[in-house]
């Protein structure tokens, strides 16, 4: 699948020290290895809502950790997907009365249009769930094959044949593979299968399903129903793929086994994490990944953000009411990736002053400024993507820059000011 044009990054002068994370499954953060080429595998969107300020915050995140990479003239190999069938982009198709599948076309493109003005850089590869389908279709009968996983009885009106991915028969498998196993349920996100039950329901799950062997198995796939579209699954029977199976396979297809951070938002740390490192385990006998990394959740003026609640700030709106991206970038930046935090006019406010201020001081750059204020941001991000902490370093040297050519005649540089420009635009993305 096409994706979005990004920019050639501006070369700068050094390296970006050793790269430390937040681990998810550790709770603490820990050094990236440096010794191999790097890969990151980010969950994309479903479109049918484009591009929400909490999708924008998860994507410009982990573009932090992209540019850091290559700031250390690294290799970078990144996978993203977009979930172009699923529940509720058939939901919004049918409300809308549209073809489901100009919907997601559609609203794939207003992402793409969305990330490319953000200054997000696009991944290597960025592959649809239904382009997927023909790799999802033999990993999944390689599971019924192990016993991993099994068909379910339909039941109420349900056909024969959903294929269910056996947390039980997985676990059971990784333990026979010695004291250091792979995998295990509750490696991610640290839950107990009774925390677990109702986070399930809430994200997609099926807990009461009858017929399930364990009330946590996973759908891997769905055989047809009438009204609903669906592909040729072999000896599965036509039908569609669960979510968690479509990453799992598009990661292990395109990246190595294991890769260097699977990304995404605090959601997704389960189950939609637990069960994709559970299929990888089940499929490879590896790990999914070897470090887990999630952002928080965005709200607005206070309150949760949500479809259901009509509240959602896309990035598109923004723009079209002639809002700056590098405006919305630095709102986003100025939180802290790993933290929940609210949308807010005040802060679009703040950062469109900030961003001005920044031009003012680049035309009265102090000589000497421009490798100092570099090597601050360098070691902000190099220290779990602390953006907040880069910015701050940005508008300290704003004020001295500002304020020295009120009091004073000091030395001014325009190779310090264009190091400036270079340094922000090649680590945060951000177009002075």
């Amino acid at each position: 699948m096409k994706t979005w044009k990004s920019h050639a990054l501006p070369q700068l002068p050094g390296v970006m020290p050793a790269i430390h994370l937040h681990e998810t499954t550790a709770q603490r953060v820990v050094p990236l290895p440096e010794s191999e080429p790097a890969s990151l595998y980010v969950c994309g969107i479903t479109p049918y809502d484009a591009t929400h300020m909490g999708h924008a915050a998860t994507y410009v995140a982990f573009d932090l950790l992209n540019r850091a990479w290559r700031d250390q003239n690294r290799e970078v190999r990144y996978v993203q997907n977009v979930t172009d069938i699923d529940d509720p982009l058939l939901e919004r198709a049918i409300r809308d009365s549209v073809d489901w599948r100009e919907l997601a076309i559609e609203q794939t493109e207003l992402f793409h249009a969305d990330m490319e003005a953000l200054n997000v850089l696009a991944p290597e590869h960025y592959i649809g769930a239904v382009e997927a389908i023909e790799w999802i279709v033999p990993e999944v009968e390689k599971l019924i094959a192990a016993g991993i996983a099994y068909p379910v009885t339909g039941t109420e009106g349900e056909p024969d044949g959903d294929i269910y991915f056996s947390v039980a028969a997985a676990s059971a498998a990784a333990k026979v593979s010695g004291p250091d196993a792979p995998w295990w349920l509750g490696q991610i996100s640290g839950l107990t299968e009774e925390e677990m039950l109702p986070v399930f329901a809430e994200r997609g799950g099926d807990p009461q399903r009858s017929g399930k062997r364990h009330p946590l198995d996973a759908l891997l796939w769905r055989v047809a129903r009438d009204g609903e579209p669906s592909w040729d699954g072999g000896t599965l029977g036509a039908g569609r793929p669960g979510w968690h199976i479509e990453c799992t396979v598009i990661a292990q297809r395109f990246l190595p086994k294991p890769f260097t951070v699977q990304g995404g938002g605090s959601d997704l740390v389960f189950p939609h994490h637990e069960m994709g490192a559970g299929h990888a385990f089940a499929l490879e006998e590896t790990t999914m990944a070897r470090h887990y990394a999630h952002t928080g959740m965005v709200g607005l003026d206070g309150e949760k953000m949500s479809k259901s609640l009509g509240n959602l700030v896309l990035v598109s709106k923004l723009r079209a009411a002639g809002v700056e991206p590098a405006a919305i970038r630095a709102a986003i930046l100025s939180n802290h990736y790993r933290t929940d935090w609210f949308w807010t006019q005040e802060l679009l406010d703040d950062s469109e002053y900030r961003i001005e201020r920044w031009r003012k001081a680049l035309r009265v750059a102090p000589a000497g400024s421009g490798e100092l204020l570099l090597a601050e941001l360098r070691a902000a991000l190099s220290q779990d993507l602390d953006a907040p902490r880069a910015l701050a370093a940005i508008d300290a040297w704003a004020t001295g820059a500002l304020s020295a050519t009120a009091t004073v005649a000091p030395q001014l540089s325009e190779q310090d000011g264009l190091l400036v420009a270079e340094a922000i635009e090649a680590l945060l993305g951000i177009t002075l």
